[in-house]
């Protein structure tokens, strides 16, 4: 049988780092081939970080940004078919998300902004580039994300067996799998590492990692009841889905100004009532907005390493069974990447990539560009 490659990119709202898996379609089910994660190199993580917060010089910056972080991807691509032996030549096309620095789905006009240029990246890789996934399905009135319920509903599903799909990269978002493509929910219902990241960045700027490893922060503080309560009234919180969000929500600037003077609080103990808020908010989006409660919870992204994490959604939620999506035979470090890899075979055999019911879009559409060597 001739194998279907295709490549998919992935940097995610934390910004920690790149992941890339080469995936064969040509069997009854995706196979993943090869990946790698290559942490962002610290001055254009910096470079990233800033554009998305308003400054000044900001197209300067972007357009630069925009260029270092293709020839970054371009790179980490390059190692990986060399590290598996695999020649440009047998690959399909990548699919480029893109590094989300802007998303505001319900602004007037609505918009979202990915970095790292598909030309470039399809130039000095020699591979077709399928990016720019997000604008399509907000053209149609969507919020353009979450993309990733389309591609867990074609790998996860199972027929009569109710499952939602928790992702917990920067933003957690859950999918909701009846078994039918018609019946799928998808939303993003808060944040995930985002928070938990800058606020440990925050409080240790010399550390050499730039996440919580093993939650041991958060295991040093107590969770502060009077402040989760705080967070937990914001609105986003409340707001019936379709709904998308990122760091334009969910940052430093606004947890200071929900939480007042938090000098007033240990710094171990805001990063534990953090850990708190993530799984009570989506543990809170499952109870409050499927029909029915799932017969089994998978999780994948950056956050099932996180201990602290996970023991917080079973202590909170014992009924449900909480499982990684490793016991569906897929790493739940690569999932939201063989998600491209899949949204960019869709654009090249021309099927929709989206789901108008999780973000909605006025209709099904195929969602990219595609982009030349």
């Amino acid at each position: 049988m001739t194998q279907e490659f295709y490549l998919g990119l992935m940097s995610g709202t934390s910004m920690d780092g790149l992941d890339v898996v080469l995936v064969d379609f040509s069997g009854s089910a995706p196979e993943l081939i090869a990946h790698s994660h290559a942490p962002i190199p610290t001055p254009l993580a910096q470079r990233l970080h800033r554009l998305c917060q308003p400054a000044t010089n900001e197209i300067h910056q972007l357009a630069e940004a925009d260029q270092l972080f293709a020839e970054f991807c371009a790179t980490t691509v390059q190692q990986l078919l060399t590290t598996c032996a695999v020649e440009p030549t047998r690959i399909q096309a990548i699919g480029s998300h893109g590094q989300t620095i802007r998303h505001h789905p319900e602004g007037h006009p609505a918009y979202t902004i990915q970095l790292g240029d598909p030309n470039t990246l399809a130039v000095q890789t020699g591979i077709p580039v399928v990016a720019d996934f997000r604008r399509k399905d907000m053209a149609l009135g969507g919020q353009g994300a979450p993309l990733v319920p389309a591609f867990h509903q074609a790998m996860f599903k199972q027929p009569e067996v109710p499952r939602v799909i928790v992702n917990l990269g920067g933003i957690a978002n859950i999918t909701w799998l009846p078994g039918s493509a018609e019946q799928v929910l998808g939303f993003d219902t808060g944040p995930a590492n985002t928070l938990l990241d800058q606020w440990y960045r925050h409080c240790h700027p010399k550390a050499a990692e730039s996440y919580d490893r093993d939650g041991q922060f958060a295991t040093q503080g107590q969770v502060c009841e009077s402040l989760l309560a705080q967070w937990l009234a914001f609105d986003y919180f409340h707001q019936a889905p379709p709904k998308s969000t990122g760091r334009d929500d969910f940052n430093l600037a606004w947890l200071h100004q929900l939480s007042g003077d938090l000098n007033a609080y240990a710094p171990a103990d805001i990063q534990a009532t953090l850990v708190e808020l993530t799984a009570r908010t989506v543990i809170d989006a499952i109870q409050r907005w499927l029909p029915q409660l799932p017969h089994e919870v998978f999780v994948a992204g950056g956050g099932v390493a996180n201990p602290v994490l996970q023991a917080a959604f079973k202590r909170l939620a014992p009924a449900l069974g909480w499982h990684s999506t490793d016991t569906l035979g897929v790493d739940p470090q690569h999932v939201e990447a063989m998600a491209f890899a899949w949204l960019a075979r869709c654009f090249m055999t021309r099927q929709p990539g989206n789901l108008p019911a999780v973000t909605g879009a006025s209709r099904p559409a195929i969602l990219g560009g595609l982009y030349l060597p």
